[in-house]
């Protein structure tokens, strides 16, 4: 008793007979089947360069494309052929001309030999395999494809929406039930010469025609009809991504097949010498004496799926960054925006530096450029504080300077007269941290020595855009973590306000403030907010302030002493 391979070749000829020659070698008789589109005088070179070989056949030649009936019709060819060349066959395993043997042939015949009534054919029905991609499962089996999907697109898809439309769905054949599943299969000589030699086979293959990729159903559906016994797997290794293509094997993934523990694997890169000369050198190199289970590997290429598919948090990468909300998470790491509170207080950056021990910056979309801790012109990641780069894309800028400085907190001033492109993105993203004094921005104005016409003009602006600014912090798609005080508010018990921002910062180690950053000296500012009021500008952003009295420095309160008998 023998395996037989039928071999499906169309590129990388050298390589397929390198493969081939380790078949025959093994003992194994081999048929193959060469793409009608390969060209005659290459196909006519690479038969006489396997003519030293005495158990090589080439079978009748068929045009094969992508999900069209060529694949099925050089399968049976290539199958009958063998059939009826090499009567001792009791296996016929079906491979393309770039797979390639993992373990010893000798295992492989073994393995067969022990299990001589098993057929090997992954064999789903439609309702129970996930991996159909395109949307047509079930339709692929109830409408006609006479176009190809890849040369004829427009027509294939028109053609779908017809039949859809108008329900031209054809009936399924009494007694068939679809199956699908891999079309790289080991079949028994009594399982595939019944599908061959089947009476009801004229009728069959005309079903089969107009079925989409009738190569992954074809064999799954009819070995249903025939076999004892189906083990409803594949011997061969291929993997396949999210989009339905293959993955390719390269050299680097050597021990990834090792560890697959499977006979045969595809697909094989052609230019993949270190896996070749491996795999099909010395048998010690090769693995042995276990059952196939490519199981074990599929962990990993779960994970690369994912991150093909999902990416790393906040970094974008070229295959989703043209799609909004195809990140995986839109900031790699967890961050504070401070609004008002550098107009507030005296030196708060440095005062936040050193009791978080994190990245402060000052405004980094400031108008006249980023402000970067220590006022740098260009900062991790070669990122630059020239606006016009900034602005350019205002979103990337800050995403980058996330990513850059992943494991170290950073914190950065924000407020109505800095660029608002990123207004809505921070309100999005769930790893801001966005503390907000409303209002704080009219201090500058109060300290600046300008006409009061023009601080009107300005005052009634900036309140315009921090309105906009804090609709977006308060709307239902904000997932930021969000804190808002008006002016007035905060005033009332700053340290206690401070204390609660500086606790949601993270920051390890942190205790209870002894000491808060000074408050500007606010004597007067009530009645600059009146007399903005009067010349017309109602400033409501900055709440109830009083205007009779500036409020008092904030200090940390003491406790009551108190005696212990």
């Amino acid at each position: 008793m023998n395996v037989g391979i039928v071999m499906l070749v169309h590129t990388a000829l050298d390589r397929a007979e390198q493969v081939l020659r380790h078949w025959h070698a093994a003992g194994c008789p081999v048929v193959v089947h060469v793409d009608a589109k390969v060209a005659s005088k290459t196909y006519d070179t690479f038969v006489a360069g396997l003519a030293d070989l005495e158990n090589v056949r080439f079978s009748t030649r068929h045009r094969c494309e992508w999900g069209g009936w060529g694949i099925v019709a050089a399968s049976q060819a290539a199958s009958e052929l063998m059939l009826h060349e090499f009567p001792d066959v009791a296996h016929v395993y079906l491979a393309s001309g770039s797979c390639m043997p993992l373990r010893p042939v000798q295992e492989l015949q073994s393995y067969l030999a022990a299990r001589p009534r098993t057929d090997f054919i992954e064999s789903a029905t439609t309702a129970d395999v996930p991996w159909t991609v395109g949307g047509l499962d079930e339709e692929r089996f109830t409408l006609r494809f006479p176009f190809s999907w890849k040369r004829q697109r427009k027509l294939f898809d028109w053609w779908v929406e017809v039949q859809r439309r108008y329900k031209l769905q054809r009936r399924i054949p009494a007694g068939l039930v679809p199956h699908m599943g891999s079309q790289w299969w080991c079949l028994t000589r009594q399982t595939l010469s019944a599908i061959l030699e089947d009476p009801d086979r004229p009728s069959w293959d005309r079903y089969f025609r107009q079925v989409w990729i009738p190569d992954e159903s074809y064999f799954q559906t009819l070995s249903r009809l025939y076999s004892q016994n189906i083990e409803s797997r594949s011997l061969t290794l291929s993997k396949f991504d999210f989009q339905g293509k293959p993955h390719i094997f390269y050299d680097d993934h050597l021990q990834l097949l090792r560890r697959s523990d499977c006979f045969v694997a595809r697909k094989i890169w052609p230019r993949a010498d270190r896996l070749y000369d491996t795999f099909l050198g010395d048998p010690a190199g090769a693995m042995s004496g276990t059952e196939p289970n490519p199981g074990k590997i599929d962990r990993i290429f779960a994970k690369a799926v994912e991150r093909r598919t999902r990416g790393r948090p906040g970094l974008y990468m070229q295959s989703r960054f043209p799609n909004e909300n195809w990140e995986n998470g839109v900031t790699s790491a967890r961050y504070s925006v401070f609004e008002g509170f550098a107009e507030l207080f005296e030196d708060f950056e440095p005062w936040l530096a050193k009791v978080t021990g994190a990245r402060v910056h000052g405004h980094l979309f400031a108008p006249e450029g980023a402000e970067f801790d220590g006022r740098q012109d260009t900062f991790a990641g070669a990122l630059s504080a020239n606006p016009k780069l900034r602005d350019y894309n205002a979103w990337m800028f800050l995403t980058n300077l996330i990513w850059n400085t992943r494991g170290e907190r950073q914190c950065f001033q924000f407020g109505p007269r800095d660029s608002q492109f990123i207004s809505w993105d921070i309100a999005k993203d769930p790893n801001a941290q966005i503390s907000v004094i409303s209002g704080a921005w009219a201090v500058p104005l109060f300290l600046s020595n300008e006409n009061f016409s023009v601080l009107r003009a300005k005052a009634a602006k900036l309140q315009k855009i921090e309105a906009d600014h804090l609709y977006a912090l308060r709307s239902t798609y904000a997932k930021a973590r969000i804190r808002i005080w008006t002016m007035a508010e905060f005033i009332e018990a700053p340290t206690e306000a401070l204390q609660t921002v500086i606790d949601e910062t993270g920051s390890p180690g942190l205790r209870r403030l002894t000491e808060a950053p000074r408050l500007i000296d606010l004597k007067g500012f009530g009645q600059f907010l009146q007399n903005l009021k009067n010349q017309g500008m109602h400033p409501y952003l900055m709440g109830d302030f009083p205007v009779d009295r500036a409020p008092s420095q904030a200090k940390p309160g003491r406790r009551k002493p108190y005696l212990v008998k």
